[in-house]
């Protein structure tokens, strides 16, 4: 991509920014490592994946070159021998460093993963945890639930294992009678166990299972719904809403007392029967509203992809924030810049860097998909940055302000992390074969 000169500057200035990574999938060390999701899609088989996350995309090459040293400029079956043995040395090299190795080598200062749980090389100060939620609002049989699209009636089982897992976490061998025991005894020990762990959120991938209205329903309703089932039977569609709508707020509200963010996935697909409308961020807007959680802080995770302006429109709440994850990976660095400097002429001080970097199969692992998010998305932001002072908008000095609060402040001050006093990470080479010297040189 060519940029003008006054932007490739700017761009400059940005990559020397170390980053907080709002929203990723990191794997451990640990071979087969299957906790990066609760969710994960490989479950739901063949389904159509954009043309940028699959293996040809230029953008993996670019990753392969600039983290493994990968010395040609195209990639053939003739190479993968000696890319995959490169590939395998350094991890090996580095052991339970790889994942902190890989955050020098981008320049990023701290990572949120999103995962069941964490594990070797995921550890604080660098990595920190954001753990998933939906498990809770789910006590009841979702048989019914999972019937509605074959997509669900893979994604619903997950959830419900992972329901007993925070149960025998508890010692606690089953749902207990009523709703308000529930609460008392499952979820809100739940949220401590996770916040004692050092979890910083807590995330929501409900759009993958229903729609994000999510209704304001009173607690005598909701323990009707769940007494009547708790000890067996099917609720129907519209009671089991009404029970998962209460429950989400209640938990997004026990998350803020317990100085939790709340993540909440908006974006379009995946799958082949994702409803897109069902992830809109204007149906948070009724949760948004309520005065009861105006002190948990909201993310909406990958932007509202295709619904950005509405995910614009709810940063006008105070708690609410949005992050560049997904977007970083899917979108060109043109579109994204455009939905940038949207939500920067208006609210630079809510707009948060995010990857979604995560494992896309065996040879596309999650720290090529972060180098790619992070090299876009600072590209992208040099782009709306540069289109702003051209317009008069902010001054340069500005926009490298803001720059630093997208990449890096917005989210230190969010979440209360201590970050290094300079913000800036020396150049990585791209051009010589990495090695163990890399970890002490680059990113500092």
């Amino acid at each position: 991509m060519t940029l003008d000169a006054s932007t490739t500057a700017l761009r400059e200035r940005i990559g020397e920014i170390r980053a907080v990574d709002n929203h990723t999938h990191a794997n451990t060390v640990e071979p087969g490592d299957t906790e990066s999701d609760a969710l994960p899609l490989e479950v739901l088989g063949d389904f159509p994946v954009p043309v940028t996350l699959r293996p040809e995309s230029p953008g993996w090459l670019a990753a392969y070159q600039a983290l493994y040293g990968f010395p040609h400029e195209e990639l053939s079956d003739a190479h993968w021998p000696g890319l995959r043995a490169t590939m395998r040395a350094i991890a090996e090299q580095h052991g339970e460093g790889f994942p902190e190795w890989v955050l020098d080598r981008i320049g990023t200062e701290v990572m949120l993963a999103n995962r069941v749980g964490m594990g070797p090389g995921l550890a604080p100060p660098r990595f920190r945890w954001v753990s998933f939620v939906d498990a809770l609002m789910l006590p009841l049989s979702t048989r019914s639930e999972a019937a509605i699209t074959p997509d669900r009636r893979k994604l619903y089982p997950l959830e419900a294992s992972l329901l007993r897992r925070y149960l025998a976490e508890l010692k606690v061998e089953a749902p207990p009678a009523t709703l308000e025991a529930y609460l008392r005894t499952v979820v809100t020990p739940t949220l401590e166990r996770h916040k004692q762990a050092g979890c910083v959120a807590v995330k929501f991938e409900a759009a993958l299972l229903r729609s994000l209205d999510f209704a304001d329903i009173t607690s005598q309703t909701a323990g009707g719904v769940y007494a009547r089932y708790v000890g067996g039977g099917e609720p129907t569609p519209a009671e089991y809403k009404a029970l998962q709508d209460f429950l989400f707020r209640e938990i997004s509200r026990e998350a803020g007392h317990l100085g939790m963010a709340v993540h909440i996935h908006s974006f379009e697909g995946p799958g082949a029967y994702y409803e897109a409308a069902g992830a809109d961020p204007l149906l948070l807007e009724p949760t948004f509203n309520d005065p009861t959680l105006r002190h948990t802080r909201f993310i909406l995770v990958h932007g509202g992809g295709i619904h950005a302006s509405h995910a614009r429109a709810m940063m006008w709440k105070p708690n609410v924030y949005v992050d560049t994850s997904a977007m970083a990976l899917l979108y060109a660095p043109e579109t994204l810049a455009a939905i940038l400097r949207d939500w920067l002429r208006q609210f630079p001080d809510k707009v948060l860097f995010g990857t979604d970097a995560a494992s896309f199969g065996p040879d596309t692992g999650w720290e090529l998909a972060a180098w790619i998010g992070t090299t876009q998305t600072r590209t992208a932001l040099a782009m709306a940055l540069g289109g702003m002072i051209r317009g008069g908008e902010v001054s340069r000095a500005r926009a490298e302000e803001i720059a630093t609060m997208v990449m890096r402040t917005n989210a230190g001050e969010l979440y209360g992390l201590s970050l290094a006093e300079r913000g800036s990470n020396l150049k990585c080479s791209r051009s010589a074969a990495p090695s163990a010297s890399d970890a002490s040189s680059c990113g500092k």
